[in-house]
């Protein structure tokens, strides 16, 4: 802007430049300061303007009144704050400096001369009044601050007296805009808050106090800041406790004075936009990133990726780049609410020029950064904190933080006439023993995991908990359909007979276990279906054939007979015989299906069917559903009911339709024998083996949760480790020999969800055909990345000729896992300083329907090496007993 300055507006020296800027900071409305600065910055449109008020001499009164008359003539952009940053040391006189500014036309240096009309240039020489250095860029426009030894920025500020000062800074503090639309801060405007700056904002203290040591006030936006220092007091502790503790008081402040932003905060601290459901995902391209970054901070891309190497974390990289960068407005302070708005935009934007968009919207948001926001916003848009937070911590957090500071209540105290709040009631835990605060924790705990379940959306949650509190909140927020749930999954087991070991004293069924995708099948009262993957995603409109088929044949065709009537009655739902279905959910497994030969088609064959937006005339691979449970009935949610009635229900109410929709093959026995003949059956018949499962005892249905009162039983645990493993690849190791010009070995890894990193288990080559190693060749070629990423661990012994990104998720056999030097996987778990390694490990298939996060864990790998025979009889430590996913 100073350039521009320069070349046109020649009857203007600076000190009358800033003499003006200080004017308008301190005698006019923030928006005119916008609109003036971003005039200026706009060359192409503001050159005109800027020579005529120079030539006719306009008082800066009638510059004012034009650009508040006039805001057509600049492009909004939220630029520069409406206070201007102390000016820099000034530069000894007789210097000069060139500076080059970057626009859309081609650019060339050269020493300033007096412009000819209609004459413009890209740059110039500065003379002893100032310096520039290029600082940040805007738009298509790089930006300058001014060094200068003749101008005191604050002089006109402290000539004033006192009270115009107030009046100035009162009346910039009402024109900033404050998002206060949601209802329940009427409630939390009546806190009165005496709030602790940002310096010192410290979630981690002890005594914490949820309103005076919070760094904002009661009804205005949670400041961006206080979120990332959260994260950064998070990231800098492994205790899991300590986690907990420092998540929930920052939850209790935002519960308390910004109740309207708490389940934003929550979701941004799973790096999640919304409930998986919705389909909302960031993960923006290092590239993509890079770019902005460069473009916002006047790097050159080259640098940024020097640092990106040296680093090895992009989001360092721009907290590091920008905590040099020096501009002339103090920018704005970003909020949680500015930010998860902006960050939904980019999730939503797609088309032709989408990525242009949305690299103007982060620059945007990476200009108004300050200390360590930059490092986790840029996490933030790759999808990935990284700072050693699992999704059960920050459920604990939230049940802590209601517990301690219960909002409802709160709430209550506040709208009352009094409206004082006593300690006790901002720090529950003051006013009960030990024993009993404990108690009381782990109730409200176990209650907002439970709602969480049964309702996986945390905006249903935090209104439940802020209307009624935690202890109806696993009442309201219940099964819906349309709310996709977690599925309960099986554990592994090595053979029968461990299986009847473990159902000594129950009863149980024995399944088929097909070898497809799970489809959770959701009817809603409006007629709608909707099917979901494991993962929570919609698979809607990969399914066109299943929606239609379901929904005429045998959704509309289900009845409830007077078996099925009197059962839900029993219940206590008011059902009526004969009454259609109008709202259910099925869990459920596609299968590709031959409909010539009447029989399953391998998994294989299922992958090659579209992800998105099929139609159904395209359709070439047939599917079958196998039904196999009913978690949902008319409005009764039936998870709580014993296997044995909910199949009942299943099979009562449903009709069935062969090679469409059909229940699952069962056999419920405890005879070894006939167990055997069955699970050679199930083999034959093209599926993976038999799924075990309790019918009464222990048999609720339990939702996101590995429970062992299911057990799988796959054909490849008859020998080996157990268990087939689904592992994550990361690197590429050059082929030799007849493998020369591809990859003929890769590095894989398994995933430790605490840590959130990936840990080397084997190296694989073997299982693969040439014809998969050049399939898996080209592939990976496109997602080769520099250097190792951050949260790999490997050891040095064995690093792979290139390293991938974690796109791809492979399902391998092995004979068994054994302690070994030159792998990370469980490291510390079964040796103290040795990790865990895969025996003759054998590739199978790519596991398209599973993320690289859905990767057998640590946790498991070491459960798998302890659960071998020569390995059973030695002493192990205890491990999750709640086993959730």
């Amino acid at each position: 802007c100073l350039c521009i300055l320069f070349r046109s507006w020649r009857g203007m020296r600076i000190v009358r430049f800033f003499r003006l800027l200080q004017f308008l900071s301190v005698n006019s409305e923030p928006s005119v300061l916008r609109h003036f600065s971003t005039a200026i910055l706009h060359r192409t449109r503001c050159l005109t303007f800027i020579c005529s008020t120079s030539r006719l001499k306009m008082s800066q009164k009638s510059i004012l009144s034009f650009f508040a008359s006039k805001p057509e003539r600049c492009d909004l952009l939220e630029i520069f704050s409406s206070r201007p940053a102390s000016p820099p040391s000034p530069v000894a006189k007789g210097k000069r400096r060139r500076l080059t500014i970057v626009s859309d036309e081609s650019s060339t240096d050269s020493t300033e001369q007096e412009p000819t009309s209609g004459t413009k240039t890209n740059s110039l020489a500065i003379k002893s009044e100032c310096a520039l250095q290029p600082l940040t860029c805007m738009g298509n426009i790089q930006t300058a601050v001014l060094s200068e030894n003749m101008v005191d920025a604050k002089a006109h500020v402290n000539n004033q007296s006192p009270e115009s000062k107030k009046d100035a800074k009162t009346s910039r503090k009402n024109t900033s805009p404050i998002h206060n639309s949601n209802p329940l801060d009427s409630l939390s405007a009546g806190v009165s808050s005496n709030c602790t700056s940002v310096d010192a904002f410290n979630p981690a203290s002890e005594n914490y106090n949820p309103i005076s040591d919070a760094c904002w006030t009661s009804g205005t936006n949670v400041p961006y800041i206080a979120f990332a220092k959260t994260l950064e007091r998070i990231e800098s502790t492994s205790s899991r406790l300590k986690i907990i503790s420092v998540l929930s008081n920052f939850f209790r402040s935002v519960g308390i004075l910004s109740p309207h932003e708490l389940a934003m905060c929550i979701n941004m601290s799973i790096n999640r936009l919304g409930p998986s459901y919705e389909g909302l995902e960031l993960g923006i391209g290092e590239s993509i990133l890079m770019k902005a970054l460069a473009m916002t901070t006047g790097a050159s891309n080259d640098r940024i990726k020097a640092e990106f190497l040296r680093l090895g974390d992009l989001g360092a990289v721009a907290e590091a780049v920008r905590s040099r960068q020096q501009t002339m407005f103090k920018p704005k302070p970003l909020t949680v609410f500015q930010v998860f708005g902006k960050l939904k935009e980019i999730a939503n934007m797609s088309g032709h020029s989408a990525q242009t968009k949305k690299v103007k919207l982060i620059q945007s948001l990476l200009v108004a950064c300050r200390e360590c926001e930059a490092k986790y916003l840029i996490r933030s848009l790759q999808g990935k904190l990284r700072i050693g937070l699992a999704e059960q911590s920050v459920l604990a957090a939230l049940g802590q933080a209601v517990a301690t500071s219960p909002f409802h209540s709160i709430r209550s105290v506040l709208s009352s006439a009094a409206g004082a709040l006593s300690p006790d009631l901002l720090d529950a835990s003051k006013t009960c023993s030990s024993d009993a605060w404990k108690a009381r924790l782990d109730t409200v705990v176990e209650r907002v995991k439970q709602a969480y379940c049964q309702c996986p959306n945390y905006e249903r949650i935090v209104e439940s908990l802020l209307e009624d509190g935690p202890d109806t909140v696993h009442l309201r927020c219940c099964i819906t359909p349309g709310v996709p749930l977690k599925p309960m999954l099986a554990h592994p087991t090595h053979g029968i007979t461990e299986v009847l070991k473990r159902f000594d004293q129950s009863t149980f069924t024995c399944e088929y276990k097909y070898d497809g995708e799970r489809a959770q099948i959701h009817l809603l009262p409006d007629a709608s279906v909707h099917i979901y993957s494991r993962n929570q995603e919609d698979n809607t409109s990969k399914y066109p054939d299943i929606s239609k088929s379901l929904m005429v044949s045998v959704l509309r065709g289900a009845k409830v007979n007077e078996t099925a009537c009197q059962l839900l009655r029993e219940l206590g739902a008011d059902a009526s015989l004969d009454a259609s279905v109008s709202s259910c959910i099925l869990d459920s497994e596609a299968v590709a299906w031959d409909r010539e030969a009447g029989q399953i088609l391998p998994f294989q064959v299922l992958s090659t069917r579209k992800r998105k937006d099929v139609q159904e005339e395209d359709v070439k691979v047939r599917v079958c559903i196998y039904a196999f449970d009913l978690l949902y009935l008319n409005g009764v949610p039936l998870t709580e009911q014993p296997f044995r009635r909910r199949r009942e229900l299943l099979q009562l109410v449903f009709p069935t339709i062969p090679g469409q929709f059909m229940f699952a093959t069962s056999l419920d026995t405890s005879d070894t024998e006939e167990i055997a003949r069955f699970m050679e059956e199930s083999v034959k018949g093209n599926c993976e083996g038999l799924m075990v499962k309790t019918l009464d005892v222990g048999a609720t249905y339990e939702i996101a949760k590995r429970s062992h009162n299911w057990l799988k039983l796959k054909k490849d645990y008859l020998d080996g480790v157990g268990d087939t493993l689904d592992l994550v690849v990361i690197g590429g190791f050059h082929g030799s020999g007849k493998r020369t010009g591809k990859y003929g070995g890769f590095l894989l890894a398994c995933y430790n969800p605490e840590d959130e990193e990936y840990q080397t288990i084997c190296k694989i080559g073997t299982g693969l055909k040439d014809e998969d190693l050049a399939e898996h060749s080209n592939f990976f070629k496109n997602h080769i990345i520099p250097a190792p990423k951050p949260y790999y661990q490997y050891t040095k012994s064995l690093v792979p000729d290139h390293w991938f990104e974690p796109v791809q998720v492979w399902e391998i056999k092995a004979a068994d896992i054994s302690i070994s030097p030159a792998h990370k996987a469980a490291a510390g778990m079964a040796d103290r300083e040795k990790g865990l390694s895969l025996r003759f490990p054998r590739f199978l298939r790519v596991r398209d329907d599973k993320k690289p996060d859905d990767a057998t864990t640590s946790t498991q790998v070491y459960e798998m090496y302890c659960n071998q025979d020569q390995i059973k009889n030695a002493e192990k430590p205890d491990l999750n007993e709640e086993d959730f996913y």
